[in-house]
């Protein structure tokens, strides 16, 4: 017997994590339902999957969802997820993780679909403990300029365990540390797609602080994978469980690398560091290794040399 194919909605799903999960998903034979206001998503991530299993819906979950058909799984990736973006957006960000994550819980309810949400590293804020376990609550500051991503976050957590003990809701929670690839917006502001426009551009590479600050970067096939494997684990375990690559690099290192690989003539500037920018942000992924048997495979020089690739390929 043939495996029964399941529909899929993913919120989101025009973003930079979320097409690439749609892709994954058309890959595997499911159909997929993608969600998406385009506020920050781009239809040009979707636009080549020519599939008759695979739909848009043009809409903003902080209003509700009105679904006809059967879903059986909700990925929530719903959400601005740059800081630049949000700081321009924080109402709108807080709405989407808040009342975007109610909209979703509801539906998922209705349809007695399981659903995934993507939480975030910034969860832990600028972490006293590190690396970061999923058991330490964090040290996040509730009225600062960030603070409409980390609480939003936070609250969507809430809301997910909420409704599996209120009305035993069939949910996983991940949280996502730095993830990079193709589809990433050039100009979202992240530090990997802003070093290799900078570098490809011959720009100077602003490093904010004195690039002592780490991060941990976890390739987007890698990400997939863990995203997936969690949707499909076994039914009590409801995580949260961190995904990311527990490899550390300075962005001062990665800066180097990017120049180094780039051939460029680019030279390092340093800004002042953005407020409550944590210092710094490793995932511990016993729990994901255990559960999961899920670990990043591709390193970052690899992982590097594809998305440069990418965005060569974009800027031609």
């Amino acid at each position: 017997m043939g495996k029964t194919m399941k529909t899929i909605l993913v919120c989101g799903g025009a973003g930079f994590i979320g097409s690439n999960l749609c892709s994954y998903l058309l890959n595997k034979g499911e159909k997929v339902i993608c969600v998406d206001n385009f506020s920050t998503g781009n239809m040009d991530n979707i636009k080549d999957f020519d599939s008759p299993l695979f739909n848009i819906i043009k809409h903003d979950i902080t209003e509700p969802l009105e679904v006809d058909e059967s879903i059986d799984e909700i990925y929530n990736l719903a959400s601005i997820a740059s800081p630049p973006h949000y700081l321009k957006m924080p109402i709108d960000t807080l709405k989407t993780n808040v009342i975007g994550a109610l909209n979703l819980l509801e539906l998922a309810c209705e349809k007695d679909a399981k659903i995934l949400q993507s939480s975030t590293s910034e969860v832990y804020g600028d972490p006293l403990e590190h690396p970061q376990k999923e058991s330490y609550r964090g040290n996040v500051n509730p009225i600062g300029v960030r603070a409409c991503y980390d609480e939003g976050k936070r609250a969507a957590e809430t809301l997910f365990f909420d409704f599996n003990r209120t009305y035993s809701t069939k949910i996983k929670v991940v949280r996502i540390f730095n993830t990079y690839g193709p589809n990433m917006d050039s100009y979202d502001g992240r530090v990997v797609s802003n070093f290799i426009i900078q570098s490809l551009n011959g720009e100077d590479i602003t490093v904010y602080g004195d690039g002592s600050q780490t991060r941990s970067f976890c390739y987007i096939d890698d990400m997939i994978e863990g995203l997936y494997r969690m949707m499909n684990s076994r039914e009590d375990f409801l995580g949260p469980v961190n995904l990311g690559n527990p490899e550390e690099f300075t962005i001062l290192d990665l800066a180097q690398k990017v120049i180094q690989k780039t051939n460029s003539e680019s030279e390092i500037v340093f800004c002042p560091l953005p407020s409550d920018d944590p210092t710094k942000r490793k995932p511990d992924i016993s729990l994901a290794r255990k559960e999961l048997d899920w670990e990043p495979k591709i390193k970052l020089d690899e992982g590097l040399d594809k998305t440069i690739e990418y965005y060569s390929n974009l800027l031609k």
